[in-house]
Order: C-alpha cells, then structure tokens, then sequence
C-alpha cells in the first residue's frame, strides 16, 4: 500500500505538471512565441491555448501595447558647425511578435541607435537657428527613417518627439541677445508707424475739415447769389408793376397835367434844397423860366407815353 500511495503521489503531480504544460493563458495584449522542437511554429494570442507539452515551449513573450522609449541627449553638430545637445522621446509597438523574436536580436537597443544616428543626420542638414523651427521636420524625418527600418522588425514606430535641445552656454548668450536686438527693432518699428499713421490721420483729418469747409463756403455763395437773384428779380417785378400803374395814371384824363405839377413841386424842392446846403451854387441860366422847364418835361413825357391798350 505505501508503494502504491507513492505512485498515485507521483501521477498527480505528473498530471497537474502536463496540464500545466499543455494549457497557457495569454494576457490580453501580449504575444507568445512558440517554437516546436526549437523552430518556430505559431503565435498565441489573448485567452486559453493548448500546446504540447515537452514539444512545444514559450520561447518569447512581447507586450503588444504602446511602449514610451526615453532617447537619451546626445551631441549633435549643425551645418554650421555648432555643437547642441539633443534628447528625444519616442512612441512604438510590436505588431508581430515572431518578427520581433527572430528579426532582430534586441529592437530597443536598435530602436535607439538608429533614432539617434538619424537625428545626427538631419541636423548635420540645417543651421542651428533653424533646428528650433525645423523641429517637426526633424521628428517626421526619424520617423520615416525608423519606420522603414523596423518594419522588418516587427515594430511600428507611432511618434517621435525632441524634448529639449540644448546649445552652448555663449551661442545662448548671443542668441538672447539677438533676440533683444529684434525685440527693439520691432518695438521702433512699430512706434514709427504708429508716429506715420498718426500723421496721416491727421493730415487726412485737416485735409477733410478743408474740403466740408469749401463746400459749406461754396454752398453758402450759391445761397447768397440765388437770394440776390431773387431780390432782383422781385425789384424788377415791382418796379415793372409800377410803371405800369404810373404809365395807366398817366394815360388817364388829368394824368399829364397832375405829372407836370409833380416835376414843378419836384423841380423847386431840389433846388431849394441844393441853396441850403451849400454856399456856393450854380445857377441854370433859365431858373426863373419854370414854365419852360415843365414845357420840356411835358415833351420827354410825350414821347414816352404808352399808347392806351
């Protein structure tokens, strides 16, 4: 019985090892590798898998998740030839494990070498003021590079990104103080085009007050003219209304008789006037014919008359 009982102690165990042998559990997100004999035979994937026990083994086990790789700050020499130092961070995944098994001994090591020699090259390509603004360039670049490199891999490089780039302590010395020399060249800049736009508004201000000024001035003469054209005209009308009354008076019965009265009457007050206001006077050689002087008037008058309508 003790024989036995050491037996059957010994199939159990046998059992629990076979079946822990013959069935693997792959976490979500992982790839194992198996080879069969030493050669590779398949890939398993997330869940339950069953192989052969003492066959087959797990020879490599890859996360397939995203995975950040630090790339640590390395010299690099620009085109014109100014040492900077260079750090990076880059983004990949494995998307075939077998390939990553078997295509390469060590990827992240490959990973960072090749990064960093090809970050080498595309600053070797441009000048060092241009390495800040040629930072997208520059990560698109090493990706390129990467990425038709690791496919053999296994590898898909996602994202590359320079974290710092670090010049000498005197190129930092001179570019800041570039950086104040533009500064204040673009500050007088724009306090001269401020002072011109100034200046033009201002002069652009007087030249409109001038031209409303002509205009109201002009408007002014054409209203002023338009009131004198008016006013003459209305004097020409009532003057044309009175001579036309004074002509039908005169055309009436009386009417010749009353005017020579009137330009005797208007004859001695300018005379008699013309003797108060001055000490010296002339005198017509007919004054005292006043009846001659209306005989005259009388014949003007004749001419003149308006035949009755």
């Amino acid at each position: 019985m003790g024989g036995f009982s050491v037996v059957v102690f010994f199939l159990v165990i046998f059992a629990i090892i076979f079946v822990f042998s013959t069935v693997k559990i792959v976490p979500q997100q992982q790839g194992y590798v198996i080879e069969t004999l030493g050669k590779y035979s398949k890939t398993l994937t997330a869940g339950l898998n069953i192989i052969i026990p003492f066959v087959d083994r797990v020879a490599y086990k890859h996360s397939l998740k995203e995975t950040v790789l630090d790339i640590a700050e390395q010299i690099c020499i620009t085109k014109d030839n100014v040492q900077v130092g260079m750090d990076g961070v880059l983004f990949f995944r494995v998307t075939d494990a077998a390939k990553a098994s078997y295509g390469i001994n060590n990827y992240v090591t490959a990973i960072i070498q090749l990064a960093q020699t090809t970050l080498r090259s595309e600053i070797g390509k441009i000048d060092l003021a241009k390495t800040f603004e040629e930072r997208t360039h520059i990560n698109v670049a090493v990706i390129a590079a990467l990425d038709h490199a690791t496919d053999e891999w296994g590898v898909k490089v996602m994202r590359y990104e320079i974290k710092t780039i670090t010049p000498p302590a005197h190129i930092s010395t001179a570019m800041e103080k570039q950086k104040s020399a533009d500064m204040e060249k673009l500050a007088k800049i724009l306090e001269s085009e401020g002072d011109r736009d100034s200046r033009i508004n201002r002069a652009e201000g007087v030249k409109q007050e001038m031209i409303k000024n002509s205009e109201a001035q002009r408007q002014k003469n054409i209203n002023e003219a338009e009131g004198q054209a008016a006013a003459i005209i209305s004097i020409a009308d009532a003057t044309a209304v009175g001579l036309k009354k004074v002509a039908d008076i005169i055309n009436m019965p009386g009417g010749t008789d009353a005017v020579k009265l009137r330009v005797a009457e208007e004859w001695v007050k300018q005379f008699g006037q013309l003797a108060r206001s001055s000490t010296t006077m002339i005198v017509p050689a007919n004054v005292s014919d006043i009846a001659g002087m209306i005989a005259s008037a009388s014949a003007v008058l004749e001419k003149t008359r308006i035949p009755a309508a």
